[in-house]
């Protein structure tokens, strides 16, 4: 038997380990009652429908965004669940994204502040130090430098079907031309983590429809149609054998396809 959208990459008797694709919430809510990973992994370990399985939700140690694709480790065992919930917590996981984002990044580097739910629609944002929020640590690495050819930015704009106004084509152009490849390692483990602290420093995911500036989203979806941000590689200490595991994910194709619309700057350094 097989997972419905997700890809199983490891299983022994002890773990699970799945590449989940974006748009494939992970648990189930009240809002999402089904069509979700756990209910996949519901059906996979023959779960009854009143049994939520270990830990109430399949098995399922942490989580991804609903946009976010990438790695996810489950747990087949409740002593292989509480040992792998004892690994995130305690920070021995180590996790590196792909994200790209908006302009130029030249230098790797951290982002460490605190994270808070703010307004409403489940956005969160950077508080004040005196502010209640929890501590949150990303670290990032630039891979390349990414630019929009002239030409193929001024042909996106007439797509919208913008008035190509002088303040719309300098906006645009000022912040929809430069990109920078990202490796990521949130060191912690908030919601939103990596793309609240890219926006707070400016930089944020291409195609986030939360936490990109308004007069951008579009513009991104005409090429990128969903985040770009995906949990690339996922290294855990096997909860039985003790022996470490490095897991990897390729690039999904639809975010390979949308960088093939920027061409690489080699004069980023």
């Amino acid at each position: 038997m097989i997972l419905k959208t997700a890809e199983i990459i490891f299983e022994d008797k002890w773990i699970l380990v799945v590449d989940k694709p974006s748009g494939l919430v992970v648990n189930r809510s009240e809002t999402n009652k089904d069509g979700t990973l756990q209910d996949e992994l519901s059906g996979y370990f023959g779960l009854r429908s009143d049994d939520l399985g270990i830990g109430d939700r399949a098995g399922i140690v942490h989580r991804l965004d609903r946009e976010t694709s990438g790695l996810i480790v489950v747990a087949k065992t409740k002593g292989a669940f509480e040992n792998l919930q004892a690994q995130f917590k305690e920070r021995q996981v180590t996790k590196e994204y792909r994200a790209l984002v908006h302009g130029y990044l030249k230098e790797s580097g951290s982002v460490e502040t605190k994270i808070a739910r703010i307004g409403k629609f489940g956005k969160f944002g950077v508080v004040d130090r005196r502010s209640i929020g929890r501590e949150a640590r990303t670290d990032y690495k630039v891979e390349v430098g990414y630019e929009m050819h002239e030409d193929v930015l001024i042909k996106r704009i007439q797509e919208l079907g913008f008035s190509l106004s002088k303040a719309r084509i300098k906006y645009l152009k000022n912040h929809a031309r430069d990109y920078s490849l990202l490796s990521v390692f949130p060191k912690t483990g908030r919601t939103h983590q990596i793309r609240v602290h890219l926006k707070h420093i400016g930089h944020p995911v291409v195609s986030d429809l939360i936490y990109t500036p308004a007069k951008l989203i579009k513009f991104d979806l005409l090429w990128c149609p969903r985040l770009f941000l995906h949990a690339k590689s996922l290294e855990i200490s096997h909860p039985k054998t003790k022996k470490r595991l490095k897991f990897e994910s390729d690039l999904p194709k639809d975010l390979k396809s949308a960088i093939l619309n920027l061409q690489l700057v080699t004069d980023s350094e």
